[in-house]
């Protein structure tokens, strides 16, 4: 029989061939963050950072993390990032930056920053396709161990790493990994890389990030010295897997069905394994592995309808928590008014998650346009697409004008909104991990927590409008009460009397005056009450506080203006002064008393 002609089929199989990981990801680096070399910068630095933080929390140390970005030649940048991380061990170096799909966290059911082991070895590949240089990377296991210094880069081919150079050397850190990637790029995102930064010092009070960017050092210091817990991994839940899952599972498993699902499943003890055997109408001694396509088919249906407790959140989650939120926001934006909220967990899928959220008023913010929206995500900052994220779209659907905030979509204003979604599976709308999807579990918990924080924002307004009344009457009984006195004295010509008596028995309350004569700025607190009080003042001023007397307990630049912080102890009766040379402008607070209980005069401005 004559063999057949060469068809057009018989061509393309020729052509046919299976790609791998890294090749489609050197043609498609646009899923990964990379699109263009502005955003290439953060998507690194965005990547070893993440790293670097889950790296120290899971050894349990504080994070001290360095960044330096430095422009090497033309548009070739070297970014430097090092952490004081309990180090990886020399033989995995190699595949955990040179490797797309690597990680230890891909089958762990638990909240982590990177989960895919895609990232830092997708930023080793974005480097060497643009610049064509390897990544260095520098690492140590501890005092009694060597480190070890690599030249590592991706063989796109078979997406395996290629060691270019490997060497002891001695390195200072105890422990640690440090990794240098160069690479084009553009410092045209700078803006947006120090928010990034500044975001993640936010969500991550714990961790110190010492920055370097061509010559600029930028320090965002801890606010808390309490290391996270790093959150356990816990079994799947039973209204998570799909079918495809729960084969793999079942075809290495040679126990019968009931102890296949209790050893196997989070939150599955005896009654609900022979509830979920019942329901799929299987044997109870059937062995897991001897499961046909239809008998995992209905044992998978079963355990969707079975009653199953949520997963275990409090196990595999680590929200920040509202006191570290607050602490995190203080530490970097200076508010009027704050307040946070954790939600209680959630599941979606079968997944756990808690959703946190925070917002900030007044202060130093701005007070045109819409407000600021941080979004995270696993106390990851999410920087791009936020129009299509569904925190967003949460925000923008709040009547915020019930809370009396002024809104056009999103609410406008001295406004920031902080919501963070945790959870061992977040929903993301792509690879990228840029905006976290519509999922009506979701956005009905970040819609609650933004509700809650609307009553406690329209609760401090109300009592600041009843507190400007009283700080007007206030201001009108100390500029007018002088006066009169004099008035009077010259009536009947006598000395002027000390007129302290009657505004204390006016004011009853604590009151901080704060007037300026002749370059010369005095602050005044007199404590009208019968108990005795610790108090807190700030000053925000563009005056040279360091003439002042008594000398301040700390003072901040901030731009143009410096923050200066009094700590004063008074008795009841008791008055405290303060004196400096200066103009007068800024602002005066004191912390320590009742609002209700406090009037803060700034006859400056009266």
């Amino acid at each position: 029989m004559a063999s057949p002609k060469p068809s057009h089929a018989d061509d393309l199989a020729k052509e046919q061939r299976s790609i791998s990981v890294a090749e489609f990801f050197e043609k498609n680096k646009h899923l990964l963050g990379f699109d263009s070399p502005t955003r290439g910068i953060v998507t690194t630095v965005k990547e070893a950072i993440d790293n670097a933080l889950d790296a120290c929390e899971e050894a349990g140390v504080l994070p001290d993390i360095y960044l330096g970005i430095f422009r090497m030649e033309g548009d070739i940048f070297k970014v430097v990032v090092e952490d004081n991380g309990p180090g990886i061990v020399p033989d995995n170096i190699p595949y955990v930056f040179g490797k797309l799909l690597y990680g230890s966290r891909f089958h762990q059911i638990r909240q982590s920053r990177g989960q895919q082991g895609i990232g830092i070895s997708a930023a080793v590949l974005y480097a060497q396709l643009t610049s064509g240089r390897p990544a260095l990377v520098i690492s140590r296991c501890g005092s009694d161990r060597p480190a070890f210094r690599f030249l590592v880069q991706v063989k796109t081919e078979t997406n395996e790493p290629e060691v270019l150079a490997k060497e002891e050397i001695s390195w200072d850190r105890v422990h640690g990994t440090r990794i240098e990637i160069e690479f084009k790029s553009s410092l045209a995102a700078r803006k947006r890389l120090i928010e990034y930064l500044r975001y993640t010092s936010v969500v991550n009070p714990h961790a110190r990030l010492r920055i370097e960017i061509e010559g600029e050092a930028i320090l965002f210091d801890r606010a808390s010295d309490e290391p996270v817990i790093p959150p356990k991994a816990i079994l799947p839940h039973p209204h998570g897997v799909e079918l495809g899952e729960l084969k793999r599972i079942a075809g290495v498993c040679k126990e019968p069905l009931e102890t296949f699902l209790i050893n196997s499943f989070s939150r599955v003890g005896q009654k609900t394994a022979g509830e979920i055997v019942q329901l799929s109408g299987l044997k109870p001694g059937t062995r897991a592995d001897k499961l046909d396509a239809e008998g995992l088919s209905s044992l998978q249906s079963a355990m969707q309808q079975a009653k199953v407790p949520p997963p275990q959140a409090n196990l595999c989650l680590s929200p920040i928590g509202e006191a570290l939120i607050r602490q995190g926001l203080e530490k970097e934006f200076q508010f009027d008014f704050c307040s946070a909220r954790t939600r209680p967990a959630g599941v979606h899928h079968g997944h756990p998650f808690i959703v946190e959220a925070a917002l900030g008023y007044g202060g130093r913010l701005e007070t045109e346009g819409n407000a600021r929206i941080m979004r995270f995500a696993n106390r990851v900052p999410l920087m791009y697409q936020q129009g299509a994220c569904a925190i967003t779209g949460c925000i923008s659907t709040v009547n915020w004008k019930t809370y009396n905030v002024s809104q056009s979509g999103l609410p406008t204003g001295p406004v920031l909104i902080l919501v963070h979604v945790a959870s061992t599976n977040v929903p993301f709308t792509s690879e990228s991990k840029d905006a976290v999807a519509a999922i009506p579990e979701i956005e009905r918990e970040i819609t609650l927590a933004l509700q809650e924080l609307g009553r406690d924002l329209k609760t401090f307004l109300s009592r600041r409008d009843k507190n400007r009344l009283s700080e007007e009457r206030a201001r009108a009984i100390c500029a007018i009460i002088p006066d009169i006195a004099i008035k009077v004295a010259e009536t009947i010509e006598k000395p002027v009397p000390d007129i302290t008596a009657i505004e204390g028995q006016i004011m009853r309350r604590l009151v901080a005056k704060k007037w300026t004569n002749e370059g010369v700025v005095t602050v005044l607190v007199q404590n009208y009450t019968s108990h005795a009080l610790d108090l807190t003042l700030f000053v925000i001023t563009a005056d040279d506080v360091s003439t002042a007397e008594p000398k301040a307990v700390f003072v901040e630049e901030m731009g143009t203006d410096r923050s200066a912080v009094w700590q004063i102890k008074l008795a009841g009766g008791g008055s405290w002064q303060l004196t400096y040379t200066g103009t007068g402008n800024g602002m005066i607070d004191i912390r320590g008393i009742d609002e209700k209980k406090k009037v803060v005069v700034d006859l400056d401005q009266s």
